[in-house]
């Protein structure tokens, strides 16, 4: 099977996604890795992607989105790079690769994939969700359960396909959702990719839900998953290998939430460490904390909320102003000053 791995994120996540394709790369040398970047490179930043432990970029800009610069002003940093895989996983059924799989760029492999390729040997669509059993205690009932119920109940930092059958079918059904709906809404039922993919099981066939617990390890599942290392190294969870893990939340959140449920299982503080280190090493100093490019303004004022929202919903300003990132005389920015006035 020829495998094409993806992941979708900006420069200020660039740390976390070398630390990713690092792992995939060690893991799985001979699978083709690209990174999906909604971005530009920060001035003084000089980037190669020789330097990088993944094969080639795709900007987003490439994708052929209609109205690209509208389109994506319509997003906030989350929603874009999430509205973005539709496009590329899309493009990559046509590609010539056999299978695509998206990771977020804050995962890490700590095992090889291979099983996935055999499900995939009887299923075309593959999801892990964020829970495979039921939790009892009140707060993590609050945390997980509930939250899920809002955000949905699988987890998109992972989704891997056949690019033929259902596989394909899916892609092109996602591919279109995420162009018009893609938007962290949870009143409306949106939730960026995810609530969508809630769908999945009842719409298309040959779906397989990967209820494997060494899977998409992240702090929402830790209260019944168990981490272990044994004599020989090898990092198991409830007794089945470690595949990968989902270090949401990187800081103090997320500290929080693994140690209320990770608790005394110590061997999950080591593998936050590591990984912390991991990211620390892969840290460019070049590139300003919070960095994207699409943030601001072509004058450099920072784009608020509210205008993204405003825009979102008048089709007149769509259309008067295709690129709402311009600033001066007639401009979609001129067009607001005038109105706060």
């Amino acid at each position: 099977m020829k495998v094409q791995a993806y992941s979708s994120f900006t420069f200020s996540y660039l740390n976390r996604a070398r630390v990713l394709f690092k792992t995939l790369r060690r893991f799985h040398p001979d699978w083709e890795l690209v990174a999906l970047i909604t971005d530009e490179p920060p001035p003084g930043f000089a980037f190669d992607v020789a330097d990088e432990p993944f094969d080639r970029i795709v900007w987003a800009q490439d994708l052929g989105i209609p109205n690209f610069k509208g389109w994506l002003f319509k997003h906030d940093i989350v929603e874009v790079c999430t509205a973005v895989k539709g496009p590329h996983i899309l493009r990559a059924c046509s590609s010539g690769a056999d299978v695509v799989i998206y990771l977020d760029p804050d995962t890490a492999l700590l095992g090889p994939l291979d099983p996935l390729l055999d499900m995939l040997q009887a299923d075309d669509i593959l999801l892990t969700p964020h829970l495979i059993d039921p939790n009892d205690d009140v707060q993590a009932i609050l945390d997980n359960d509930i939250a899920t119920l809002r955000t949905g109940i699988y987890n998109l930092g992972f989704v891997a396909i056949r690019t033929t059958g259902e596989g394909a079918r899916f892609a092109k059904w996602w591919n279109d959702r995420l162009l018009s709906y893609c938007y962290d809404d949870i009143p409306q039922g949106l939730f960026v990719d995810q609530r969508w993919c809630d769908h999945v099981p009842a719409l298309f066939d040959k779906v397989k839900v990967v209820r494997d617990p060494g899977y998409n390890v992240a702090s929402w599942n830790l209260s019944q998953r168990k981490v272990a290392v044994g004599k020989d190294g090898a990092i198991t969870v409830n007794g089945h290998p470690l595949r990968f893990w989902h270090f949401t939340k990187l800081g103090p959140l997320g500290d929080t939430m693994t140690k209320r449920y990770a608790g005394s299982n110590f061997p999950v503080y080591e593998i936050w460490s590591w990984y912390k280190r991991e990211v620390a090493q892969a840290t460019e100093s070049a590139i300003p904390d919070r960095w994207w490019a699409y943030g601001t303004y072509a004058d450099g004022a920072p784009i608020e909320r509210a205008h993204r929202l405003l825009y979102r919903e008048r089709g007149d300003l769509q259309a008067a102003y295709p690129d709402p990132y311009a600033a001066g005389a007639g401009t979609f920015r001129e067009w607001l000053e005038h109105e706060a006035a």
